[in-house]
């Protein structure tokens, strides 16, 4: 596409969105009459939507306590993507910019970066609601450049899910509580002598499970190691280390010893729903995944197993020799950001306090399925009454956890990730070569001043 057309094509969208968000707020701004219209957009992308509900009893508190203002929840139908594209072209221009928005964290960076975003520290210093958020999920609304740019909603983590019928049949200790990976190994080689029918070890693999496979796999296993993903210090991602190639290692151990998945199981797009549905059958004995495993049973959900819970229990993932804090997570989530064009930062504050206080932080909380962003919540009975004590121990993860490094480049590294998983996995490389390639990869990508080796 020539650079005239893609202009124009940005100019036909933007006029598009600046049809659509107008009509959407039109019949409010009519009938508030002199007062105030605030604008709020989020993500829908399926028929439930605990996401709306929310804000619409936010809104109507709102209105409530703000006679002369007219809340409009706007949602944003389709994918991710697809939410996200149409946000960024809205932030664009005061004529388009709605006032309060939902955003995934791992954006926050990049958007904040490109100016979309008002930053709120000076907000939250004043707010004692502030004290009860936990500090780690904090840190994912906290930019490159210090400031905070949003409330957080809420988080997940990840773990290791394991079925205690195949752990006590095989006489593996259960509760579990893995010191290092060499005990999830040796469980995982138990597994395989006592049930050959049986997966002792499902992670995500390769490229086509993308981001799950970066996150859920590898960067569970990096963290885990004295490395990390990028140097904080020098502003410049690590290509090389010892704790990248022994996560690459790991990967290689259980492959090479038929510890895991097939391939065409867990090569392809649905290996999520195969992995669900070889739980359900107990046919994996332990799975690398996150806390939201258990909505796939859920009395509505996809495939309802009423017993789940009392077959799989959610263990801490070990760091590689039981170092540091002994235990390692990672999470992501959602936040109520302020658009920097926005004329109606006050309101847009005031709006973003009381959607997240603690009564209706516990409503989206238990409607949505979240692990909770405020400590009170997560505290609370109610809570953990209605979610299950899988919920419960997830969310005590939250106290270990790491949020990815999404500083410009971040996309590229993680699909370097995947193609170097998969080649271990495949045994297309051995995971120094994958490892020597990754750093190819990703040097090409971001340039070779932003990468170091440790």
């Amino acid at each position: 596409m020539g650079l005239y057309n893609a202009k124009k094509l940005v100019a036909i969208i933007g006029a598009v969105l600046l049809v659509f968000v107008t009509s959407a707020c039109g019949s409010s701004e009519q009938s508030a009459g002199s007062g105030q219209t605030l604008k709020v957009i989020y993500s829908k992308n399926g028929t439930n939507d605990p996401v709306g509900k929310w804000l619409k009893k936010v809104e109507q508190q709102f209105e409530e306590q703000h006679a002369n203002v007219d809340v409009n929840v706007v949602p944003v139908k389709g994918a991710e993507g697809t939410f996200t594209s149409k946000k960024a072209l809205m932030l664009q221009s005061e004529e388009t910019t709605p006032d309060v928005i939902t955003e995934d964290t791992y954006l926050i960076n990049s958007d904040a970066a490109a100016g979309y975003l008002a930053p709120i520290e000076d907000r939250v210093k004043k707010w004692d609601g502030w004290d009860h958020f936990i500090k780690k999920v904090k840190q994912g609304v906290t930019a490159s450049d210090g400031k905070i740019y949003g409330v957080p909603y809420s988080t997940d983590t990840r773990g290791l899910w394991y079925d205690v019928n195949l752990f006590e049949k095989a006489g593996l200790p259960v509760p579990w509580h893995p010191k290092n990976w060499q005990d999830v190994l040796n469980a995982a080689q138990k597994i395989k002598q006592s049930f050959p029918d049986v997966i002792p070890f499902w992670m995500n693999s390769g490229k086509a499970t993308g981001e799950a496979t970066t996150m859920q796999t590898f960067e569970m296993l990096l963290y885990g190691t004295n490395n990390t993903l990028y140097d904080e210090e020098s502003g410049k991602w690590i290509v090389k280390s010892p704790g990248f190639l022994d996560s690459l290692k790991f990967i290689d151990t259980i492959y090479e010893k038929g510890l895991g998945p097939k391939l065409s199981q867990v090569l392809t797009g649905q290996a999520g729903t195969v992995e669900h549905h070889l739980m359900r059958k107990e046919k994996i004995a332990i799975a690398l995944d996150g806390n939201w495993v258990p909505a796939f049973w859920r009395e509505n959900g996809p495939n309802p197993w009423p017993e789940a819970m009392e077959t799989y229990h959610f263990a801490a993932m070990p760091t590689q020799h039981g170092q540091g804090e002994g235990h390692t997570s990672m999470s992501g989530g959602w936040a109520l950001s302020i658009p920097a064009k926005s004329d109606q930062k006050d309101l847009a504050w005031e709006f973003i306090k009381l959607a997240t206080n603690k009564e209706n932080m516990m409503f989206a909380d238990i409607s949505m399925g979240n692990l909770p962003a405020r400590k009170d919540v997560e505290e609370a009975p109610e809570y953990e009454k209605a979610l299950g004590r899988a919920y419960k121990k997830a969310a005590q993860f939250l106290k270990f956890t790491h949020y990815r490094p999404t500083f410009e480049g971040y996309t590229s590294v993680s699909s370097a990730i995947q193609a170097a998983v998969e080649a271990v996995a495949t045994d297309s490389l051995e995971p120094k070569a994958a490892m020597n390639q990754y750093a190819k990869d990703v040097k090409r990508a971001v340039g070779a001043d932003n990468v170091v080796t440790k």
